[in-house]
């Protein structure tokens, strides 16, 4: 394990005369709020090693050493928005093994399953919810965190010849680098949109503004507490609580039994807060109005759904690789507007 400055700088000679590298992380969002990156293992030809942000050492040499350089991942979306996020990283390229996967037409592409197929290795499953955050890590969580590196390159290799061969590989780096520009942006949060939680919905003016404060009272305990927030109050209790206070029902017997004074407390003072909130400041209602096609959009959303639906038939894609029904009904609508949108490789196939 490098969790020392020291131990950082004797690697990075390894790390820069690399010829190859792969790339992993594990975080905690099951374990802490908000969530941080616990670990990130990375595979060389050199070996595997495990690396540990929490050990509280510079990462910036390591970063910088991966900057510029192609990097293997698996299923890269999550791991690139945690570096992002977290470290302010944002590789230059990358080769997903997943999206390769995808794009040749494999039903299962998870690690495992495809480790299993093309080199024949079965990886054990392993501790996939363990608290990755916990000091020192077993054995077998070590072993389960080198092993999402250790075939990546073999992997990799194996899939560039097959979407070589097949004439995706193109398609394959355009999804990569889209990947790449898609999770280097901050996600905008609309203040007034973060609490609307599931079942929030049908909910009356008066309701939204207690599960508003509510809301808010469970980040703060989620954040005070290190823990994710469903943890402190699940949505369901929420929306309930919500809807009997301001129906001036009983809604103590909601409230789990063995919640914390202290926490209990802050609870009824959210609801307090609530209960004080004025009318003209109550949330309003979002009402989501569709617009239903024209008929002559309909037909051209069809024409489009049976082209896609060819070309994924034939290419033995999902066709939601192509475009999901959510695309294609803007492109009905406005080819000219959204195809600029999609991908040259998904733009050919759906002319």
């Amino acid at each position: 394990m490098i969790d020392s400055q020291e131990k950082l700088a004797a690697f990075l000679p390894v790390v820069k005369a690399a010829a190859w590298l792969a790339i992993d992380t594990e975080a905690d969002s099951l374990h802490a709020y908000p969530e941080k990156v616990c670990l990130i293992q990375i595979s060389t030809a050199a070996g595997d090693r495990l690396v540990d942000p929490l050990a509280g050492f510079d990462l910036a040499p390591f970063l910088e050493a991966l900057a510029g350089r192609e990097l293997i991942f698996h299923a890269a979306d999550y791991d690139l928005r945690l570096l992002r996020k977290h470290h302010d990283f944002v590789p230059t390229e990358i080769f997903d093994t997943m999206l390769a996967a995808r794009l040749l037409g494999e039903k299962q592409f998870g690690l495992g399953a495809l480790v299993e197929k093309f080199l024949g290795v079965k990886l054990d499953k392993g501790p996939q919810k363990a608290d990755w955050a916990q000091r020192p890590l077993t054995q077998r969580m070590e072993d389960y965190a080198r092993n999402d590196t250790r075939f990546l390159k073999t992997l990799e290799e194996k899939l560039r010849a097959e979407l070589t061969a097949k004439g995706r590989l193109a398609w394959h780096q355009e999804s990569c680098a889209r990947l790449i520009a898609e999770s280097s942006v901050p996600p905008v949060i609309d203040p007034d949109d973060v609490w609307r939680i599931k079942g929030s919905t049908f909910l009356e003016k008066p309701a939204l503004a207690v599960l508003r404060e509510l809301w808010h009272w469970r980040e703060r305990e989620a954040v005070a507490a290190s823990r994710p927030p469903f943890f402190v109050l699940s949505h369901e209790t929420m929306v309930a609580v919500s809807v009997a206070v301001s129906e001036h029902q009983p809604f103590e017997p909601m409230i789990p039994p063995r919640m914390h004074p202290r926490r209990r407390e802050n609870l009824l003072a959210a609801i307090r807060a609530a209960q004080a909130v004025p009318p003209e400041q109550f949330p309003e209602k979002i009402r989501h109005h569709s617009q239903r096609p024209t008929e002559a959009e309909f037909r051209r959303f069809r024409e489009l759904e049976k082209i896609r639906d060819h070309h994924a038939h034939g290419l033995q894609l999902d066709p939601t690789l192509i475009a999901p029904k959510s695309v294609l009904g803007d492109l009905a609508r406005d080819w000219d507007k959204h195809a600029p949108e999609l991908m040259n490789w998904q733009r050919e196939l759906l002319k």
